[in-house]
């Protein structure tokens, strides 16, 4: 497919009108029954260092495997209007801190290849993507906020100039399909050549523009993005859009689709591609008045 672009807005509210209405009496309830607003449960943990991108249009290339004519083609290009503010922590979760949810029986213990020689100042590798669910609970529980993964959308907004761009690099030419699995030979070739597999200290690999450190390094970090497939016509219109939520993107120098339990990249799980060479992950924090209140619905199974 050719560049394709479009224009859509992020809002910081994107609840159906059944979902709103639920929040609306849940809310109700919980600020009777003192759900909302809660103090930290348990011993009390500092909050992480975070960064707080402003709002801005970027250009995200969406997430999944696009085909036509039975070929893969490279996925749309959006310009998002991100229309609030993100918080996100600046460093990957650390080792130390992950040790800690261990310690309390909240998190399963971490099975990261390469032990780290300074816990409390290397990320913490090893983990799957319930694991980092269940720390993620873990951390909003100890801290009274609300943190949560974030999607690979976010992740784009808030790596800036360092989120990695999958395209193929040709033209949507189905009519030469060898063009194209050169293409992708040559871009997996390269990614397995550049790869440096130990994990390093904390700023090894710099920040960003938007003072996001260490991503695109060598380890991965875990998004709450399905894995996708989608199939267009020979007009590029879309026949089927098939989600398969249990398989997770994982995104660092390239994207990479994993199962949610899987703690080592390289020992299976990864859909195509390059494996990674690590996999950890970095939390949001979710500042809205009503965030504690969804989490507690969608603890009770709730989808809003």
């Amino acid at each position: 497919m050719a560049a394709l672009s479009k224009s859509r807005e992020v809002a910081p509210v994107a609840l159906a009108i059944p979902s709103a209405l639920i929040l609306i009496l849940a809310g109700l309830l919980a600020l009777e029954t003192g759900l909302l607003g809660s103090a930290p449960s348990g011993s009390a943990v500092e909050e992480p260092p975070v960064v707080t991108v402003a709002p801005r249009d970027f250009r995200y290339r969406v997430a999944g495997e696009f085909f036509k004519n039975g070929y893969a083609v490279d996925g749309p290009v959006e310009t998002v209007h991100m229309s609030a503010p993100l918080t996100i922590m600046k460093y990957q979760v650390t080792a130390a801190d992950y040790a800690r949810c261990v310690a309390e029986d909240a998190c399963l213990p971490a099975e990261p290849e390469h032990v780290p020689v300074d816990p409390a100042r290397m990320t913490a590798t090893g983990v799957s993507f319930d694991d980092a669910q269940a720390y993620a609970a873990w951390l909003s529980r100890r801290t009274g906020a609300i943190w949560v993964l974030p999607t690979d959308e976010q992740l784009a907004f808030a790596a800036g100039s360092r989120f990695p761009d999958d395209a193929l690099g040709v033209e949507d030419d189905a009519s030469n399909p060898a063009l194209r699995w050169l293409a992708d030979y040559y871009r997996e070739t390269a990614r397995k050549a550049s790869r440096e597999s130990e994990p390093q200290r904390l700023g090894h690999f710099g920040e960003s523009e938007t003072g996001l450190s260490d991503f695109a390094g060598n380890v991965w970090e875990w998004t709450t993005t399905c894995v996708r497939r989608v199939t267009l016509d020979r007009r590029g219109k879309v026949i089927s859009d098939a989600s398969s939520c249990g398989i997770y993107i994982a995104t660092g120098r390239h994207r990479a689709a994993l199962s949610s339990f899987v703690r080592n990249p390289k020992g299976g799980g990864c859909a195509v591609g390059a494996p990674p060479d690590n996999v950890g992950f970095r939390l949001v924090k979710d500042g809205r008045w009503y965030a504690p209140l969804l989490r507690t619905l969608r603890e009770k199974g709730l989808d809003v």
